[in-house]
C-alpha cells in the first residue's frame, strides 16, 4: 500500500500543475523509464481519473504504484495527441501500453524518373521524381507485380549501368518481357506510352488499359502489321491473367487496407491486408503485446495508430470489429495524410467478404502460433529439467565465433524463447583485441566481456528481460572453462552455462554436454531436446558464418586504391581495368599510370608517390 500512496501522490502533485489541454502524458519509473504514454482531450481530467485506485483494474493499480514522475505535452488537437501518443508508444515501448512489434520496413514498387524509367523493388527514403506504389507485405509479392508488369507492360528492370553499357538484346527481350529500349527496340515516345499505361494499371485503370490495348490490336490487324497484333494480343492475354477479380483481388476497393482481429487464449493476432489498385500486394501477420486484459476495439485502436505512424494510410481501412474512439482515429489519419481517410467496418457485399477472408486468416495465424508455442514450451520446460535449472527458461542465447587464420573474426549471439528465435535480439561483435590464429578461448572471452559487461552497466539490478536463463557455447570443457573465468571476473556465476561439443567426426547426434559440476554426458540421438539444443547450436553457426562471410566480402571490394587522396570511384575503376588489380597499379611506373584513360598527370604523379613514399619526382 506504501507503494502505491507514493505512486498517487506523484500524479496529484502533477495535477496541481497540469493544464486541461489536449495532450500526451508519460509516467516515468524510478530510473526515468516509460511505463506508459497516455493520450487526452483533457489532461488533468484524465489524469484525476488514476487517483480513484479502486476504480482501476490491477494492471493499472500496478502501473501507479511504479510511477515515480510524470510528463505531459500539449498540443492543438486531440488528432494531433493521437498521433504523438502513437509515436512516442512505438518508440519507447512501456510495459503497459499495447505494443505492435514491427521492427521491419516495407517494400515499394518504384518506376524510376527519366527517358527511360526502370521498374523494380526499392526500400527506404523516396525521391521525389519517381512513382512508387505501396507499401508491399514482402519482397516476394513486389516481385509478383514486377513480373506482371514486365509481361504486359515490357518495361525495363536493370540497373542503370547495365541498361547504359549494352550492345545488344538481353534475355528478357527474347521471351517477351522487355521491350529492349537499351539498344533501341522502341523510342522515348513509345516507352514513354508503356510506362503511362502501366501507372493507369497500378492506380486500378486497368478496364481503360484493357480497351486501348484491345483497339490497337484491332488496328494492327486491320493494317496487316499481324505480328505486332500477335505481341499486343500477348500483352492483352497477360493483363487478364494478372487482373482477375475474386475476394483476393477485390478489384472494386481501389486503395485500401483490411485489418483483422482474432483473439484466442489472452493472445491476439492482427492480419493485415494491403490493397492497392484493386490488387492483393500481400498480407502479414502481427502479434501485438500486452493484449491480454484488453478488449478488440483497444487493441485495434492502439495497432492502427501504432501502424500508420511511418507510412501513409490508404483512402479507406476495413476492419472486422469497431475500433476505440474510431472517429477520433478517422481524424488523425486524416491529418497525417492531408486527405480524408475512412474507417469502416462493412456488414455485407465484397468489402465484407474480404474482412471475413482476413479475420480467417488472422485465426489461422494465432492457432498456429499457439501451437507452436505450445511445443517450444514443452521443450523449454524439458531444457530446464536437463540441466536442472531453477525454472523453465524464458530467454536462452548461444554464443559462437567465425574466422579465417584469425582475420574477419566475428563472435555472434543468437537468442531463443517461447516464441521461437528472437531475430531482433541477436547480436555480432566485430572482434576487437588482436587475436592469434585459433585463438577460440580468446574470442569468446572478448564477446562475453563485451555482451555481459554492457549489461551490467545497462541494467545493474538484473531486473529487465535482457538477461539469460541459460547460455549454450559452441565448444568443449576449455571454452567452457574460459567463459566461466569471464563470468566470474563480472561477478554473474549465478548464470547457468553449457558447453556443446561436436561428437566424434563432428557427426551430429553425438554431441557430448559439459556443465560445471557434473560429469560430461550424450544424449540419445534421437532425443527431441537433443534436436532442439542443435537447432540452437547449428543457428549460431548459420549466424557467425553469415556475419564473417559479409565482413570478408566487404574487404574484398576495398583495396589501398582507396586510401590515395583523390580518387575516386570513377579513376579506381579505370586503374583496376588497365592494370587488373592493385597489385598491378602498385608496380606501375609514371608513364605507364599517365597513359591511362581519365587518368591525368597530376593524378598518376599522386598515385606513384603513394606507393614510392622514397622516390623524388622531377617537376
Amino acid at each position: 500500500m506504501e507503494g502505491r500512496a507514493t505512486g498517487i501522490g506523484i500524479i496529484e502533485t502533477a495535477l496541481e500543475t497540469m493544464p486541461g489541454n489536449p495532450g500526451v502524458y508519460r509516467m516515468l519509473d524510478e530510473k526515468g523509464e516509460a511505463l506508459y504514454v497516455g493520450k487526452a482531450r483533457n489532461l488533468k481530467k484524465r489524469v484525476t481519473s488514476y487517483t480513484q485506485i479502486n476504480r482501476l483494474p490491477e494492471r493499472l493499480r500496478r502501473m501507479v504504484a511504479d510511477t515515480a514522475a510524470m510528463e505531459i505535452l500539449t498540443t492543438h488537437t486531440e488528432a494531433e495527441a493521437l498521433l504523438l501518443e502513437a509515436n512516442l508508444i512505438k518508440r519507447l515501448k512501456p510495459r503497459y501500453n499495447i505494443l505492435l512489434r514491427d521492427d521491419k520496413s516495407y517494400p515499394w514498387l518504384v518506376l524510376t524518373s527519366g527517358e527511360f524509367p526502370r521498374i523494380g523493388k526499392h526500400r527506404g527514403a523516396q525521391a521525389k521524381a519517381d512513382f512508387y506504389l505501396g507499401p508491399f507485405a514482402s519482397a516476394w509479392a513486389v516481385k509478383q507485380t514486377v513480373q506482371a508488369l514486365q509481361r504486359v507492360f515490357l518495361l525495363r528492370t536493370c540497373a542503370d549501368t547495365v541498361f547504359a553499357n549494352r550492345t545488344r538484346p538481353c534475355l528478357l527481350f527474347q521471351i517477351k518481357r522487355c521491350s529492349a529500349p537499351c539498344v533501341g527496340r522502341v523510342n522515348a515516345g513509345e516507352y514513354g506510352a508503356l510506362v503511362a499505361q502501366a501507372k493507369d494499371f497500378l492506380q486500378g485503370k486497368s478496364g481503360a488499359v484493357q480497351k486501348e490495348l484491345a483497339v490497337a490490336m484491332q488496328q494492327a490487324s486491320e493494317n496487316l502489321e499481324f505480328e505486332r497484333a500477335a505481341a499486343l494480343r500477348d500483352r492483352i492475354r497477360g493483363l487478364a491473367h494478372v487482373q482477375g477479380n475474386d475476394v483476393i483481388n477485390p478489384a472494386s476497393l481501389g486503395d485500401a487496407d483490411v485489418i483483422a482481429l482474432y483473439q484466442q487464449a489472452g493472445q491476439a493476432c492482427v492480419q493485415v491486408f494491403f490493397v492497392r489498385g484493386g490488387r492483393n500486394n500481400g498480407n502479414r501477420s502481427f502479434f501485438p503485446a500486452h493484449t491480454k486484459d484488453e478488449e478488440a476495439p483497444e487493441i485495434l485502436s492502439a495497432f492502427i495508430a501504432q501502424f500508420y505512424d511511418d507510412k501513409p494510410p490508404p483512402p479507406q481501412i476495413l476492419l472486422n470489429h469497431e475500433a476505440e474512439e474510431q472517429p477520433l482515429l478517422e481524424d488523425a489519419l486524416s491529418l497525417k495524410a492531408a486527405r480524408r481517410v475512412h474507417i469502416l467496418v462493412p456488414q455485407r457485399g465484397e468489402k465484407a467478404d474480404v474482412v471475413a477472408h482476413a479475420a480467417t486468416n488472422a485465426r489461422e495465424a494465432l492457432e498456429r502460433k499457439l501451437a507452436e508455442t505450445a511445443g517450444q514450451g514443452k521443450l523449454l520446460a524439458a531444457v530446464g529439467e536437463l540441466f536442472n535449472l531453477p525454472e523453465t527458461p524464458k530467454r536462452i542465447e548461444t554464443y559462437d565465433n567465425s574466422h579465417i587464420m584469425g582475420t574477419n573474426a566475428y563472435g555472434v549471439m543468437v537468442v531463443a524463447g517461447p516464441e521461437g528465435p528472437m531475430k531482433s535480439a541477436y547480436r555480432k561483435f566485430s572482434i576487437k583485441s588482436v587475436i592469434t590464429p585459433g585463438d577460440d578461448f580468446g574470442m569468446m572471452r572478448e564477446v562475453l566481456q563485451r555482451r555481459f559487461g554492457r549489461a551490467l552497466e545497462e541494467d545493474p539490478d538484473r531486473s529487465g528481460e535482457t538477461w539469460p536463463d541459460l547460455v549454450l557455447i559452441d565448444g568443449g570443457a576449455g571454452q567452457l572453462s574460459a567463459a566461466k573465468g569471464v563470468m566470474a571476473d563480472l561477478g554473474l556465476e549465478d548464470i547457468p552455462m553449457v558447453a556443446i561439443a561436436k561428437g566424434p567426426d563432428r557427426d551430429a547426434g553425438r554431441e557430448w554436454f559439459y556443465m560445471e559440476g557434473r560429469e560430461a554426458f550424450q544424449l540419445p540421438p534421437r532425443d527431441a531436446v537433443l534436436y532442439f539444443l542443435q537447432r540452437l547450436r547449428d543457428e549460431a553457426h548459420r549466424f557467425a558464418i553469415t556475419t564473417h562471410r559479409a565482413a570478408r566480402s566487404r574487404k574484398l571490394t576495398t583495396s589501398e586504391l582507396d586510401e590515395i587522396p583523390g580518387i575516386g570511384a570513377a579513376r579506381k575503376k579505370a586503374l583496376l581495368l588497365h592494370f587488373g588489380s592493385a597489385r598491378g597499379v602498385k608496380a606501375a611506373g609514371l608513364k605507364d599510370l599517365e597513359a591511362v584513360t581519365g587518368i591525368n598527370r597530376a593524378t598518376a604523379r599522386a598515385v606513384y608517390a603513394f606507393f614510392h613514399p622514397g622516390v623524388r619526382l622531377e617537376a
